[in-house]
């Protein structure tokens, strides 16, 4: 705990001069910083500076730079840089005598930007040093603490690319000198411990890690992923299928498609930096956990199931050469054989490191390049043994009838672009591996966009080349020659080439060549100048996307594991080796790799899996215009080239494309993905990535806001919108859970706080416990706001509250406070300002509640009560929080600061007449594992306290709600129980209302305030109608009042008249004669009425009853209280309602 500011200062510490605003210090100080050391003593630097002097007058210009440091380059050159001056060190050291000359501008020790070391001997500082250094700078020609702007100020704790400095604190550059700048004990309250430190380090240093530009990381990679199996051995297919100019269209549809998603992509790559974790990190930070954790776990798993897919696709390829004469078993099992064996093999490349992968790609780049050039070479060059299966040359003849299309059996232009779109995807391969990319900003948008457009336009080229020099059916028969008896009816584009084709279509109109567009998937290998290279190039085009997603699926699973979404998932996360290499990850997604191998038949799961990709890719799309909609200031992308209805269009093209090619497979997409939203919705991860999701959340809520201020209130659409004067909100349960009961998505309740007391309010302490409480009532489920205010006295902070409290329309209307229980033994101005309090509601128009247990309402003196933090709030750089005790405190008191539960710096007993900074009350943490009394300890007062307090949290059995609705308030009176009755726990509860009336009248009021309740549609089940109200209280009750309030009255009779009016003025709240004899007949009816509820309602769960209204300066505060006493003394809970006496009810539709 810091000493208060008002203690003197120590030995050796002189005052600061005004001019300077800095204390010189020329004494030695104990180790470590003590309570009344400041960091704004600084050692002077004169006599080093007039040393430097000395030296370069005696051309000393060598001396060596002390280790760690760099020289100045001169006086220009070194303005701007971060300098050094010595503060005090605590350690006691004693600054060095000699400094060399170079280190020296103007009478400071020059710092260059890339050497921030401490004056101490080198040592590198990851964090602002809070009590031995700070950063000076020359800019503005005179020391300052306050620093330009400089990157490191902004990096994140665990930054990788530089050390996070802390700039200096607003409290250091803006708080008095004499007040201790570190009452928080750290600089910004994050303060990291020496283990997170040494991680945080660790973390930053590469340590040589392999980083890879945007060719050999994304470009390579991209190209090798686009480029599929299909480009070889079903391009030409749909050539056949769709013909040249819709095979051209379905090439632009799907580059289309994913050039929308690279712009998507690239936007938010360059909005900010970017991880490890490909889609899932772009996605996550975009639109938040749930999103992210959905598609992140699906894209992992399409990753893993995509390397069988290809491995299978590799293997069927090897057992069809080896087929001939190679058969090991049957072609099931060599499938199974061979892919097995190609996956070890490419995971032994994977886990053997990320250098090694990188190279393996380049060379299967390398192949796949060379295979497209043998296929284009050759498709110039025809040869005569190849005419009769189908290739000739470039011909417009053949061009000509191949531009429109031929779609046979069940095809048609959807399920040609069902087949082909696969062949798009794997844009995400560069993203995918973020975390192991130079420059991921750059990186991303250069190499995927690249990519997409070199794949498009060599797609475009093999539809056109293909369908430009290859018929679509041939029979391979060099016999197949066009006869002159036929000449004339040969219509072929074969038939000048001499070639008749026309026995391939039988007569029942199905097709039976085996060569051709139509007929031969490996009709490239024919055009091609040498075969084998293509082969070659579909191994390498399948070796190197099964490689791709190899790589990716573990680093995305191993991100999204870092993030804990999934609880259980953890071991995943580890990385070894200087790349962080998800060595784990590698293992589970070779796992599932090898189950789908050995099954061996994916033409089920294969359209699942593009519609995972395309999910995925949808949902880029969608953070795009999801963040541009949300219009945060945070959404700043470099990369400009993107448009949010474009990417809308792109989101929902997607959604189209996965229906297209396989409606049933984008169903179950759907339900999966919703499915792990909704679970991850449910846990509630605690993360907070400044989402889209928020941002646009706060921007609908502004909108509506404004939107609801702009229309009138209708009686219809009234709410109880409370200002609960709850104090901390853990400490008076009771009327926490009473309230939170009937507003919960109902109306609007704000927890009002005053804060008081003598010494200087802490500002900071406040917007710290702000935050803090608002978590508490988060994680109590309390559907409630935290307003804490600090003030002079409570009814100036009830004040502020009552006029400043809320926005718009969504501001409170009726305040409720506890009932004031201990109001006979403190201090009667306390009485005074409590009252004061309800008659200010009422000049503010707000209705008033007061809710009374005879137990009382505060527990903040209970040690055992709830914790007010979790353990995973505690370790978010939250102090451990503490309760004050104060044996002059009573536990009814809600208009008072009683729950002193504040943070170990900050933590004064707020008591009467303990104003001295010096005085301490005992203190324990609100841990049960530090209490100072055990739960056996508490005596029998607190025992019954607790259990109260929690009256409200269970669910209530069957009993009453008695209404006693004595005088029409607008019907806050009735609105309340009804609201209350409405909700889960109190829904076995009845309502009984009791009204006033005339003895020879009670069946007519009875009749009528029925017909009242059933307009208002109000279930009720019994109406009482006391006729006896007026009578006289027992004789024994009014005496009792007597009692209660002899020590409050004035006396008036007994004294002079001036003493009399000195004495009421000092003490407004004395009763005096002349009032207590006006208002004898409403005396009478509280005692009267308290006799009628314990006779009517002393079984009830809970009585709602009309306040008593006191004239504002006509009745003394000490009579109110005595009526507010005496009325309901000794009976269940109660709550007493009396609204701004307009209405809200109607029986109006």
């Amino acid at each position: 705990m810091s000493a208060p500011s008002s203690l003197p200062p120590a030995q050796g510490e002189n005052p600061a001069p005004e001019n300077e605003g800095l204390a010189v210090d020329t004494g030695l100080k104990p180790a470590g910083p003590t309570p009344s050391s400041s960091r704004f003593q600084v050692d002077l630097v004169a006599e080093a500076a007039g040393a430097a002097d000395k030296t370069l007058a005696s051309g000393d210009k060598d001396a060596p730079a002390p280790e760690g440091s760099e020289p100045a380059a001169g006086g220009e050159e070194a303005k701007g840089r971060f300098r050094v001056v010595n503060f005090v060190d605590p350690s006691g050291a004693s600054p060095p005598e000699a400094v060399p000359a170079e280190g020296f501008q103007n009478g400071d020790t020059v710092m260059s930007e890339g050497s921030l070391h401490s004056s101490t001997g080198g040592q590198h500082h990851y964090h602002y040093d809070t009590h031995t250094n700070t950063y000076y700078l020359r800019t503005f020609g005179h020391n300052t603490i306050d620093a330009v702007p400089n990157i490191d100020f902004y990096r994140q704790t665990a930054a990788p690319l530089g050390d996070k400095l802390i700039r200096p604190t607003l409290s250091e550059l803006h708080d008095e000198l004499d007040k201790e700048p570190f009452e928080d004990g750290f600089a910004n309250g994050d303060e990291l411990t020496p283990a997170e430190e040494a991680a945080a380090k660790e973390a930053s240093e590469p340590k040589g890690a392999v980083k890879f530009g945007w060719i050999k990381g994304v470009l390579v990679r991209c190209m090798l992923n686009i480029w599929g199996v299909m480009l070889f051995i079903r391009m030409s297919w749909i050539v056949g299928q769709a013909g040249i100019v819709l095979s051209c269209v379905i090439v632009l549809m799907a580059t289309v498609v994913t050039t929308i998603t690279g712009l998507s992509t690239s936007a938010i790559a360059t909005n900010g930096f970017v991880r490890g974790g490909g889609a899932y990190y772009l996605i996550s930070r975009s639109l938040g956990p749930e999103f992210g954790g959905s598609i992140g776990l699906i894209f992992a798993f399409a990753n893993a199931v995509a390397v069988a897919m290809y491995v299978v696709g590799f293997a069927e390829t090897v057992v069809e050469l080896l087929s001939v004469d190679c058969i090991m078993t049957d072609e099931i099992n060599d499938i199974r054989i061979v892919g097995t064996i190609t996956v070890i093999l490419l995971l032994g490349i994977s886990v053997a490191g990320m250098e090694w992968e990188a190279k393996a790609q380049i060379f299967l780049l390398v192949v796949l390049i060379t295979a497209i050039f043998n296929y284009f070479i050759g498709s110039f060059i025809p040869l005569q043994s190849k005419e009769s299966q189908g290739f000739f040359g470039y011909d417009s003849g053949i061009m000509m009838e191949n531009m429109g299309p031929d779609f046979r059996g069940t095809e048609s232009f959807f399920s040609v672009f069902a087949i082909f779109f696969p062949a798009a995807t794997g844009i995400l391969a560069g993203a995918n591996i973020s975390g192991d990319l130079s420059d991921p900003q750059l990186a991303i948008p250069r190499g995927t966009l690249l990519a997409i457009l070199i794949t498009g336009i060599v797609y475009l080229g093999v539809a056109i080349s293909t369908g430009s020099c290859i018929v679509r059916d041939a029979t391979g028969n060099d016999n197949d020659t066009r006869s002159t008896q036929i000449m004339a009816n040969c219509t072929d584009a074969a038939c000048k080439f001499g070639y008749d084709f026309s026995s391939c279509k039988s007569d029942d109109g199905l097709y039976n060549c085996r060569y051709g567009l139509q007929n031969d998937f490996q009709v490239m290998s024919i055009v091609s100048g040498f075969g084998p290279i293509i082969t070659a190039g579909i191994f390498s085009a399948t070796l190197s996307s099964a490689l791709a997603s190899l790589v990716s699926a573990p680093k995305v699973f191993q991100a999204l594991c870092k993030d804990n979404i999934y609880p259980g998932l953890e071991m995943f996360a580890k990385g070894y080796g200087k790349n962080n290499e998800p060595l784990r990850g590698y293992i589970l997604t070779f796992c599932i790799a090898l189950a789908f191998i050995l099954i061996a038949q994916l033409n089920i799961i294969a359209p699942i899996i593009s519609n995972f990709f395309l999910a995925s890719y949808a949902l880029i799309n969608f953070s795009v215009f999801h963040a541009s909609l949300a219009n945060s200031p945070g959404w700043r992308p470099s990369f400009k080239y993107y448009n949010m209805w474009v990417s809308l269009a792109g989101a929902v093209l997607c959604c189209v494309v996965m229906f297209v090619i396989n409606w049933w497979a984008a169903l179950m997409t759907n339900v999966i993905v919703m499915g792990l939203y909704i679970y991850v919705s449910y846990k509630k991860p605690d993360v907070n990535w400044g989402s889209s999701t928020q941002a646009l959340t706060y921007h609908q809520a502004l909108t509506h806001s404004l939107h609801l201020s702009s229309v009138e209130d209708h009686i219809k659409n009234f709410r109880p919108q409370c200002l609960v004067m709850t104090g901390y909100p853990n400490s008076r349960p009771a009327l926490l859970h009473l309230v939170h009961a009937f507003t919960k998505n109902v109306g609007l309740m704000i927890c009002g706080h005053v804060r008081t007391g003598s010494r200087r309010p802490n500002f900071k302490e406040l917007s710290n416990d702000q935050t803090r409480y608002q978590r508490w009532l988060m994680k109590n489920e309390t559907k409630a706001f935290y307003t804490p205010v600090f003030a002079e006295d409570i009814r100036e902070g009830t004040q502020y509250l009552l006029q400043a409290a809320g926005l718009g329309r969504l501001r409170p209307n009726t305040l409720v406070i506890g009932f004031k229980n201990d109001w006979k033994d403190g201090d009667m101005m306390n009485v005074e300002t409590y009252i004061q309090m309800i008659h200010d509601a009422f000049d503010y128009q707000y209705g008033a509640v007061v809710l009374r247990l005879k137990e009382g309402l505060d527990v903040s003196h209970i040690s055992e009560q709830d914790d007010l933090l979790s353990s995973q709030e505690k370790t978010s750089g939250m102090k451990d929080v503490v309760v004050s005790i104060d044996m002059k405190d009573s536990d009814g008191d809600s208009s008072k600061p009683s729950s002193k539960a504040t943070s170990v710096q900050n933590s004064p007993a707020i008591q009467k007449g303990q104003d001295s900074p010096h005085t301490h009350v005992p203190t324990h943490p609100l841990t049960p594992a530090h209490s100072h009394k055990s739960p056996q300890t508490l005596n029998v007062a607190d025992q019954r306290l607790l259990d109260a307090s929690q009256l409200f949290k269970r669910k209530q059995g069957k009993g009453t709600v008695d209404v006693w609705w004595l005088f029409d308030d607008g019907g806050l009176t009735l609105l309340i129980p009804y609201l209350l009755t409405n909700k889960k726990k109190w829904n076995d509860c009845k309502i009984r209302v009791f009204i006033g009336g005339k003895i020879n009248r009670i069946d007519h009021d009875r009749r009528a305030m029925a017909t009242l309740l059933s307009k208002f549609r109000i279930d009720f089940s019994d109406i009482n109608v006391l006729g006896d109200i007026n009578t006289k209280p027992k004789k024994e009750n009014v005496t009792a009042f007597e009692e209660m309030i002899e020590p409050y009255r004035l006396k008036e009779d007994d004294m002079e008249q001036d003493t009399a009016e000195a004495l009421k003025a000092s003490e407004p709240w004395r009763i005096t004669d002349n009032e207590l004899e006006l208002y004898r007949a409403k005396t009478n009816r509280q005692i009267r009425l308290n006799e009628l509820l314990k006779e009517h309602s002393s079984t009830a769960n809970l009585i709602v009853m009309s306040m008593p209204l006191a004239r504002k300066g006509a009745v003394s505060s000490a009579l109110y209280m005595s009526w507010l006493e005496t009325l309901s003394k000794d009976l269940p809970p109660l709550l007493l309602v009396r609204g701004n006496h307009q209405s809200v009810l109607t029986f109006y539709s």
